[in-house]
């Protein structure tokens, strides 16, 4: 068992590493928007799960999930090769809604700042 912080380190460097195979390595058409937004790593180091996202929300996201499985083998390998454990965890991945709930918020806390702004103009005493 590894400490929580070799375990973060660890999960940070797959992050980065599989971010950069995203764009070089993998010429899967289906993964070509696909983003990731977290990674973690167990502290037996047995599982990384990795949360994956996409320009284009959940449409995509059955899409995306298929390529990922497809290329997990080969993503796993490659991430051995680039970072040096004993044993590398088995990948498992995730669709990570966030960023679009993320993206709804943002419109909700807009549309009430608009209707604020609006009855703030209606209440103000140059309109009477």
């Amino acid at each position: 068992m590894v400490s929580k912080n070799r375990a973060d380190r660890i999960a940070e460097r797959i992050h980065e590493e599989i971010s950069e195979m995203l764009i070089f390595d993998i010429n899967d058409p289906r993964l070509s928007d696909a983003s990731i937004t977290d990674v973690t790593v167990d502290r037996e180091l047995a599982f990384a799960d990795i949360y994956v996202s996409s320009i284009h929300g959940s449409e995509s996201a059955e899409a995306i999930m298929q390529g990922f499985q497809h290329a997990g083998g080969f993503l796993r390998s490659e991430l051995a090769r680039r970072v040096d454990l004993r044993t590398f965890p088995k990948l498992r991945f995730h669709w990570d809604p966030t960023p679009e709930h993320a993206e709804k918020i943002e419109k909700l806390i807009d549309s009430l700042d608009n209707q604020g702004q609006l009855t703030s103009q209606e209440d103000s005493p140059d309109n009477q």
